[in-house]
């Protein structure tokens, strides 16, 4: 099993705590991935989705996974489960140093996330607290903040996938 950790970034302007629409943890928010194959490499080519929400039972085992996916050339079957209670919304601070948030973990046996894409379903605030809810399929987004005055916006969405491992303290599972 390796463990792989979804971060994010984009350039920020007037904007703050990007994430899910309600949540890093939103169960209904789906990550839609591309994944390769760890046996064969192939590459789905469609994107695949994956949502806290939806559960099913992994064949031959005794547990779930939010994906259970066999793979198009080789046959072999993959699973893919979601660790929440890992992720942070990108912040403004984060995003004028060029840094990325973790939004999610995802357990992945027999498959490799190699690439995100942003979709519909985000949220974020302007600086004076105003909400927006955000579609991020265009890669940008562009609004006015009638209680600060100002314009808001955000561009340059980046995602990058980075394999991080489990660190248990104190009952406390954290994955760096």
């Amino acid at each position: 099993m390796v463990f792989y950790a979804l971060h994010v970034g984009a350039e920020l302007d007037g904007l703050t705590n990007l994430q899910p629409r309600h949540g890093c943890d939103d169960p209904n928010f789906p990550y839609y991935l591309k994944l390769k194959c760890e046996n064969c490499g192939e590459v789905t080519a469609k994107d695949t989705y994956v949502t806290l929400s939806e559960t099913v039972d992994v064949p031959k085992g005794r547990s779930t996974a939010n994906l259970v996916q066999k793979c198009k050339l080789c046959g072999r079957d993959g699973t893919i489960t979601m660790i929440p209670g890992q992720g942070t919304p990108l912040t403004i601070e984060q995003s004028q140093k060029g840094e990325k948030a973790c939004l999610m973990v995802f357990d992945c046996r027999g498959y490799e996330p190699v690439e995100f894409s942003f979709a519909d379903g985000w949220m974020a605030e302007s600086l004076e607290g105003t909400p927006f809810n955000i579609d991020c399929s265009e890669g940008e987004f562009a609004d006015y903040d009638e209680k600060g005055e100002c314009p808001v916006g955000l561009g340059k969405l980046e995602s990058a996938f980075k394999v991080v491992k489990k660190n248990e303290r104190a009952g406390k599972a954290r994955y760096v």
